[in-house]
């Protein structure tokens, strides 16, 4: 069974994290799929819109930390990084259903979506500096840009988790259902019928105040984060992690 699920309904495509035994927590094969599904979606006409949900009752734990340690991804051409940037780029609306857990790059890969809808117990986190590392996917820049920088300093210098309602008050969220997934490919439908080309320009006018920014961030962060992936600092936070998961 796959640990991305692919699925299409009329001009909706939806991406599911199959792996619900872990949490979903993201290993390389799966970044190596959601980069995949996102290019050829953003290259196939028949697609309007893309849903980015999760089999399960978490969204995802964040990156399989286990398989972070044994394969270190460090160079641009690492499955995380593939999936970053066809995550950057993606030309069409992506919209996020949210349940459960969303840790880590869980969070962070919802500042790039257009529109996200959070089930009413959904829990939010980016603990990166709690284990040795930084910020990535270009949200130092632009989770502060979203919430303010202190906010946003309080919640990543302290790992600290938000429930949907904060999400939905600081604009992470635009809405709250009990049927999150339902709620949007509802939306993806509507939005599906509207004219494409025009879509496709109204994100990229959206987009474009932020695109170079963000892109440059992202590199910085990815090199500063495979530095820190390798520091003793890190493998102290992992093993801590690691022996905590265990008891």
């Amino acid at each position: 069974m796959s640990e991305i699920l692919k699925s299409q309904v009329g001009q909706v495509l939806t991406l599911s994290f199959n792996r619900p035994e872990k949490m979903n927590a993201l290993s390389r094969s799966m970044y190596a799929g959601l980069a995949n599904g996102l290019n050829e979606a953003a290259g196939d006409f028949g697609v309007r819109a893309v849903v980015i949900s999760s089999e399960g009752d978490h969204f995802t734990a964040g990156n399989d930390i286990a398989d972070f340690m044994d394969n270190p991804p460090t160079g641009d051409s690492s499955e995380v990084s593939q999936f970053l940037s066809s995550l950057l780029n993606f030309p069409k609306p992506l919209i996020a259903s949210v349940k459960g857990n969303a840790i880590g790059v869980g969070t962070t890969m919802l500042l790039h979506c257009d529109v996200v809808i959070a089930h009413p117990t959904s829990k939010f986190s980016m603990p990166f500096a709690s284990l040795g590392l930084v910020p990535e996917a270009g949200s130092s820049f632009l989770f502060p840009q979203l919430v303010g920088y202190q906010r946003a300093a309080k919640i990543f210098m302290t790992g600290e988790s938000f429930d949907a309602a904060a999400a939905l008050e600081m604009g992470l969220a635009a809405s709250i259902d009990s049927e999150p997934l339902a709620a949007a490919m509802k939306l993806a439908e509507r939005i599906a019928q509207q004219p494409p080309q025009a879509i496709i320009n109204t994100k990229a006018l959206l987009k474009a105040r932020n695109h170079d920014s963000v892109a440059a961030v992202m590199k910085a962060e990815f090199e500063i984060f495979a530095v820190a992936l390798q520091s003793d600092e890190a493998m102290e936070a992992f093993m801590k992690f690691m022996s905590k998961k265990g008891k």
